[in-house]
């Protein structure tokens, strides 16, 4: 945990769900934060809600502005760059697709240019996602090194956008330069999050969890559609180790990474819906929509035996863990909790059951 005590942190897309946690770990892990990004995304948001912007410097910017990033990173000075800024919800892609394209393509184009001409940086790491894959319906967990693609336009611009973090590094970052540059960049896939705090629409826990707290019962697209659940903290813990080693000159590392569940934790969308109306309880439940609907992927896992084998990462709750969490933070705001303290407490309970688990790891 000391690592990042003091080290100057940029992160794109900190207003939104996952950037919001990771703020607010990296805050209480006593880095040095510069966040940039939108206002958020939804109302409410956890950025709001917590209080994020009074803990790290906030700066409203927008990715596809390159000079915008450029004197960002000049102000900040970071040795470490995160970048989760995206436009991130499939649905939204249909209805939006150039504005998707130029934020998930054009906006990690224009950040890993912004380092290009930043000294100091000695660490990247873009965010993409699980359905960066050329997906081929073929029930297979997918590997790091397999093709990249895309159905749908959200899906294929984070396909577009490893093929460009792969042509940045391979052409400016080549880690078998790094004594002459410095810097290590890599990417990393992370599967379905789910955690308190997100009020995206058309996304399934969110929409479940507003449905719940209001006596409804929400529909659902696709139950039948199979997907890599994992809480919110797994994957971002997986960011910050695979930062801390790049940090480290680790250049080797300079690559994909998958950071998902366990292959038995990879769940149809029925089965999360089901589980988390017993947890929530008060006859919690919901309906399968009947109206037309575009195409997603019917299956969708994670083959991330890479990462447990090079970097000792693995997901220190399960599934069951996960929802359970997931449903506490959501009636714990309902009842007035505070959503930094609901937020902060959850990373100090991972950080423990990290901790036992990797005592465990080493035990055996």
């Amino acid at each position: 945990m000391s690592f990042w005590r003091g080290k100057r942190v940029l992160l794109t897309g900190h207003t939104g769900f996952k950037g919001a946690w990771l703020a607010l770990w990296l805050a209480e892990l006593g880095a040095e934060v510069t966040g940039v990004a939108l206002a958020p995304p939804s109302e409410p948001s956890l950025f709001t809600a917590a209080g994020v912007a009074k803990r790290i410097t906030h700066v409203l910017g927008d990715v596809t502005d390159l000079a915008g990033l450029m004197e960002a990173l000049k102000a900040a000075k970071p040795e470490i760059v995160l970048h989760l800024a995206a436009q991130s919800l499939v649905r939204l892609s249909y209805d939006e697709p150039v504005s998707t394209y130029a934020t998930n393509v054009m906006g990690t184009v224009n950040l890993l240019e912004a380092v290009r001409h930043s000294p100091g940086v000695r660490a990247v790491v873009c965010v993409t996602s699980d359905k960066c894959y050329e997906n081929r319906e073929t029930g297979q967990a997918y590997r790091e090194d397999d093709a990249m693609g895309g159905y749908d336009p959200y899906s294929s611009s984070k396909g577009c956008a490893e093929l460009v973090i792969s042509a940045w590094r391979r052409s400016f970052f080549q880690p078998g330069e790094f004594g002459r540059h410095g810097v290590a960049v890599a990417s990393a896939r992370a599967g379905n999050v789910i955690g308190g705090g997100d009020w995206a629409k058309d996304r399934l826990v969110p929409d479940l969890m507003r449905g719940f707290a209001a006596g409804q019962r929400p529909l659902i697209r696709f139950p039948g559609a199979v997907r890599p659940w994992q809480h919110v903290l797994e994957p971002l813990g997986g960011y910050l180790l695979l930062a801390e080693r790049l940090f480290a000159g680790e250049a080797g590392l300079a690559e994909g990474w998958n950071f998902g569940p366990d292959l038995e934790d990879a769940k149809p969308v029925r089965w999360v819906a089901d589980r988390l109306a017993q947890v929530w309880g008060e006859g919690a439940g919901w309906d399968e929509t009947g109206a037309p609907q575009p195409h997603e992927a019917g299956h969708l896992s994670l083959d991330c035996a890479k990462a447990r084998a090079r970097l000792g990462w693995k997901p220190a709750w399960d599934l069951r863990e996960g929802l359970s969490r997931t449903v506490s933070w959501y009636k714990g705001f309902a009842n007035g909790g505070d959503a930094a303290e609901l937020t902060l407490g959850q990373i100090r309970a991972h950080h423990r059951a990290e901790l036992q688990t990797e005592s465990l790891t080493h035990g055996s």
